[in-house]
């Protein structure tokens, strides 16, 4: 893999497009996915069942987050193992990323004091099939997701990142942004999020200096999905100049990489605060329903 440096000339094929491998033959001019409402729901289709499977030679491995503190949510221990819809909020996630075939490892990264109790409550209890282990976590976010990618091996090409506490998240979400990244030649990422709804105003000191125009925000979510190579040294470079972003993306941006954005749906919500769990567990119970 060539570093994002050498990358940034890359021609795309097809004349200067980027053709979608999933919902082709739509060709798209410009290197970000802006899915119409017709290929959200297909993202969130029903589901006939979630079963695990791995492909001969997978190229993707997960990294799920799970040690945050849950101090928002104001849980003691977290909201890892809160019980949604009969299964804990991490098993949810990590069985998503469980039934695409393209994952070949899945890298759950907790509180070393906790690993034991998380791989025995969240794994150990459900018939995974892909590879799962654990990584210690750190103080903060980017040292946690440093450490998960650290027990990824350099066989695999791309690196998934995604909060546990997304457990809305799709598989077949996932398979998407996997193919929209291997189909977008000068793509270094993918991430998923969707447009901003809400006017935004930009404020000092309590008062509002102005109102930017919306339509150029859009709210990022997980999973963000990389070339191993490219993430590995997007890290290493906050390192060792001290930078700390807000997640994995700010990391490759910094460095000039070309980070793509897959229109998903908008329920993929995180678990932050009580409020969150009404909604979440709404969007569970509907699955659960659809699949029977």
């Amino acid at each position: 893999m060539d570093s994002i440096g050498d990358r940034r000339n890359t021609t795309v094929s097809q004349q200067g497009r980027v053709l979608d491998p999933v919902y082709g033959p739509s060709v798209l001019a410009e290197p970000e996915f802006f899915l119409h409402k017709e290929s959200i729901d297909r993202l969130t289709a029903p589901l006939t069942a979630i079963q695990g499977q791995v492909s001969k030679n997978p190229r993707t491995a997960a990294v799920i987050l799970a040690g945050g503190s849950g101090e928002r949510y104001g849980r003691p221990g977290g909201k890892q193992l809160l019980e949604l819809q009969g299964k804990p909020v991490l098993t949810w996630s990590a069985e998503a990323f469980d039934s695409v075939a393209d994952v070949g490892l899945i890298v759950i990264v907790a509180p070393e004091h906790r690993m034991e109790e998380y791989c025995r409550e969240a794994v150990d209890a459900f018939p995974f099939v892909t590879p799962v282990i654990m990584a210690p976590a750190g103080v903060i976010r980017q040292e946690s997701s440093l450490s998960g990618i650290s027990k990824v091996p350099e066989s695999f090409e791309f690196i998934a990142v995604h909060d546990a506490s997304r457990p809305l998240v799709t598989p077949e979400l996932i398979s998407h942004m996997i193919s929209a990244l291997r189909g977008t030649i000068s793509a270094d990422g993918v991430v998923v999020g969707y447009p901003s709804i809400d006017t935004l105003k930009i404020v000092s000191k309590g008062n509002i200096i102005s109102t930017p125009d919306r339509s150029a925000f859009w709210v990022a979510q997980t999973p963000q999905i990389f070339h191993s190579t490219i993430i590995r040294e997007a890290h290493a470079h906050a390192l060792a100049e001290g930078f700390v972003g807000t997640d994995d993306s700010s990391l490759v941006e910094r460095m000039h990489g070309n980070v793509i954005l897959v229109h998903g749906p908008r329920d993929n919500i995180k678990l932050t605060t009580p409020e969150d769990r009404i909604a979440i567990e709404a969007g569970l119970a509907m699955r659960l329903t659809e699949r029977l």
